[in-house]
C-alpha cells in the first residue's frame, strides 16, 4: 500500500482522566474544519468507488449539464 503524505498537520491536545487515560481530544477550529473537509472528501471517494463497482451505464458531466439546461428551458 502506498504511503500518503498529509497535506497538513494536526496538533491534538489530549484531555486525560484521573488515571491519565485519554478521554477527549482538543483541536483548534481551523484543524477541526480541515478534519471535516477530509472526512467529506473521503465520503465522496467512497461513494464514487461504490458507484463505479456497481458498473452500469455512465453519463459524462457535460451530458448531465446539457440535460439539466434543457429541462430548465420552457
Amino acid at each position: 500500500m502506498e504511503t500518503v503524505t498529509p497535506r497538513y498537520t494536526v496538533t491534538p491536545r489530549y484531555v486525560v482522566d484521573e488515571h491519565q487515560q485519554p478521554t477527549d481530544v482538543v483541536l483548534t477550529i481551523a484543524e477541526w474544519r480541515r478534519v471535516l473537509e477530509e472526512l467529506q472528501e473521503l465520503e465522496d471517494i467512497r461513494a464514487y468507488d461504490e458507484a463505479k463497482a456497481e458498473g452500469g451505464d455512465t453519463t459524462s458531466l457535460e451530458q448531465v449539464a446539457k440535460d439539466l439546461r434543457s429541462r430548465r428551458q420552457p
